[in-house]
């Protein structure tokens, strides 16, 4: 099954474990207000590739990925689901970790033949990085014009399946900065045994520009780049929130 690729990127640092080969897939029904590619938003457009062409483009370094792996990112991975899970067999033959980097947004609990392809997917993957925006409905829907009831789901599916799972949060000032709302994620996955990681991320304006080019309205012009120093305390409210809900409900 062919992907819809938007680019490729060689040495992806901040992409999952060590270094990494990133495959950006072309797509995603999320506006983040934040959003640093935009340009992945469009479900046409982009580049249709094999699979196969773009594990022959990761062999071409593959010695650099040896403590790192695949990460298929976006837009949104799991709009191709086909695609990843004959990508990832391949790299599964060939002992290459997988992570797939997502807001989960594509997934549906409700959709058995989604379940049954997704099933597949999580065996072949060895991390899932899942950035939840916002543990607040309303406010999430604000801030991405999607739901996230159906993400919050998703994080459940992977504790159930054993899929590894760092998540990501993107703090930004005024938006995604309440401790409430903070010590409310972390309260939310604190009961997740698969959990491996907690990214805490400052909200940046370099994607700016790209709106710009787009001809798109960036609604987020006007608030600051994150203080990165108040970031270590953003996330310790996290953390709070994961040892309060531990402490309450010792995972078993």
């Amino acid at each position: 099954m062919q992907g819809r690729i938007h680019s490729l990127e060689s040495f992806g640092t901040v992409d999952g474990p060590g270094t990494r080969f990133v495959v950006f897939v072309q797509g995603c029904p999320m506006r983040c207000a934040y959003c640093h590619n935009p340009d992945t938003w469009a479900m046409t457009g982009g580049t249709m590739m094999e699979p196969e062409e773009i594990f022959e483009q990761y062999k071409r370094n593959e010695d650099f990925y040896k403590k790192g792996g695949i990460t298929v990112t976006g837009g949104e991975p799991l709009m191709q689901v086909d695609f990843l899970i004959d990508l990832f067999i391949i790299a599964r033959k060939n002992n290459v970790h997988t992570c797939i980097d997502s807001s989960g947004i594509a997934f549906k609990p409700d959709n058995a033949e989604f379940i049954k392809k997704l099933d597949r997917l999580m065996e072949l993957t060895s991390l899932v990085m899942l950035d939840i925006k916002h543990i607040d409905p309303e406010k999430h829907k604000e801030l991405t014009a999607q739901p996230n009831d159906g993400i919050l789901a998703f994080a459940a599916y992977l504790d159930q399946k054993h899929v590894d799972m760092w998540i990501r949060h993107v703090v930004v000032p005024g938006i995604t900065d309440d401790d409430k709302y903070l010590f409310e994620l972390g309260y939310f996955i604190g009961q997740f045994h698969n959990l491996k990681a907690l990214d805490v991320l400052p909200y940046h304006t370099m994607g700016e520009s790209k709106y710009e080019k787009l001809g798109i309205p960036y609604k987020l012009e006007g608030v600051p780049a994150m203080d990165k120093n108040k970031i270590v305390e953003k996330k310790a409210v996290i953390l709070d929130g994961i040892r309060k809900r531990r402490e309450e409900n010792p995972l078993q």
